[in-house]
């Protein structure tokens, strides 16, 4: 792990059986870090340490030619003069934030999932899939704070914003879709064990950095955990969710310990999974209570997962979690190209035969109601069958009626012939 590390850093390879590197790994275990990745150390240099200290100078003018030879000094006391200035001057370098090769002093790419506590002058770079608001505080000192989540390849991680630094999401200047860079933060870990970087005075922030391919991070979905995949996440986890908001409530208000009042708020969200009841608490009641609707789309994260009151499972939306309504995607399809296993399809037509309705058992010994009706546009003809509470909404229908059938999925059915299967999330409107 260790000679990896080095490698990504300078390029070099060293031998284990160096005598100069078996020394390093108990400094290793002492925390050499760069801020950013753990550091080993060259044993054969091709600059010289003039060189070597001239490079740090260029790229962080803020620090001073006396500051890097005091440090230079204080690992040349640590590993006893057995390792040579070059190479303890890169050491400096990477503590710095830098890695210098042979012939360019650059930045080391940070992964996310790779920072642990206790980390100074730290560069991360994510895309940003959650922007929680400022607040305020007081006490001795006061201010604000606001935060954000990033997200790479490895993980996810929240970055706090710290007073001035808050203003960049007041003012819209970062923004969930974006990717930033933050530099020179340092990291600590939040009550719940995780990891987090925070922003300082000497922070920066680069918004949409010209030499990072967006490409590379990915958005909040591939972190999405699906609802029926929820019994095996660990309860009071924080969880991100996707789907269709089912049965919103009114908003229900009662009384705190400390006699004020809050307000609570529940629905349930389907995915093409399974549904789980969400519970929406105080200040986000007000935030959703405008745009929440029945069959709207909505992404949640940083939720947390408990366990219901009654039965099951219960996502608890609360001051940490982040809500952005989904756009539809509504493409409809012709039936001429409707093929089987195809999912989440959307179809419009008229009704062309009168729905019949019947109670059925499922493989699962479960008593159902069933509707099945045909389905008409202007390239062809198709049965619909419409389970459960769908079959409620199918047997009002009428011959001629105009409808689309929203996120249904097509099957082989009676005779092998194709059919139109209603599920769960399975929208029918009428036109």
């Amino acid at each position: 792990m260790c000679s990896q590390r080095f490698r990504m850093l300078t390029g070099y390879e060293f031998s284990p059986e160096d005598a100069k590197v078996r020394t390093l790994r108990g400094l290793v275990g002492r925390k050499f870090y760069s801020g950013v990745f753990l550091i080993s150390v060259s044993v054969d240099s091709v600059m010289n340490a003039e060189e070597i200290l001239g490079k740090i100078l260029s790229a962080r003018p803020e620090v001073t030619r006396q500051q890097i030879l005091e440090r230079l000094e204080g690992e040349k006391k640590k590993t006893g003069g057995l390792i040579s200035d070059e190479t303890l001057l890169r050491m400096v370098a990477a503590e710095l934030g830098c890695v210098i090769s042979a012939d360019k002093i650059s930045m080391p790419l940070l992964l996310l999932g790779d920072l642990l506590p206790g980390l100074g002058n730290v560069t991360v770079v994510g895309r940003v899939v959650a922007v929680f608001a400022s607040r305020t505080f007081n006490g001795n000192r006061k201010g604000k704070f606001a935060s954000v989540l990033l997200a790479d390849r490895s993980g996810l991680l929240r970055v706090v914003l710290w007073n001035d630094k808050a203003d960049l999401t007041e003012s819209g200047v970062v923004r969930v879709g974006q990717i930033v860079r933050f530099m020179h933060g340092y990291t600590r870990e939040d009550l719940g064990g995780n990891v987090e970087l925070h922003t300082g005075e000497n922070c920066k922030a680069e918004v949409d950095p010209h030499d990072v391919d967006a490409n590379n991070y990915p958005t909040i979905r591939t972190f999405n955990t699906r609802i029926q995949e929820l019994a095996g996440v660990r309860k009071s986890a924080r969880v991100n969710i996707a789907g269709i908001v089912r049965y919103p409530s009114s908003v229900s208000t009662f009384e705190r310990h400390d006699s004020s009042t809050g307000k609570v708020m529940r629905f349930v969200l389907a995915d093409d999974s399974d549904e789980i009841q969400v519970v929406v608490w105080n200040e986000k009641v007000d935030e959703l209570e405008l745009i929440l609707k029945e069959s709207n789309s909505l992404q949640i994260v940083s939720a947390r997962l408990k366990k219901g009151v009654e039965r099951g499972l219960e996502v608890h939306v609360d001051a940490g979690t982040y809500i952005e309504p989904l756009a539809s995607e509504e493409i409809f399809s012709e039936i001429a190209s409707l093929k089987e296993e195809m999912s989440r399809v959307n179809v419009r037509g008229e009704v062309a035969s009168k729905p019949e309705t019947r109670n059925v058992k499922t493989t699962a010994g479960e008593a159902v109601e069933l509707a099945l009706f045909e389905l008409r546009d202007n390239t062809g003809t198709i049965w619909v069958t419409a389970w459960r509470q769908h079959a409620a909404t199918a047997k009002l229908l009428t011959v001629g009626k105009r409808i689309a059938l929203k996120n249904a999925y097509v099957k082989r059915g009676f005779g092998q012939q194709l059919e139109i299967s209603t599920r769960n999330l399975t929208l029918i409107e009428l036109e």
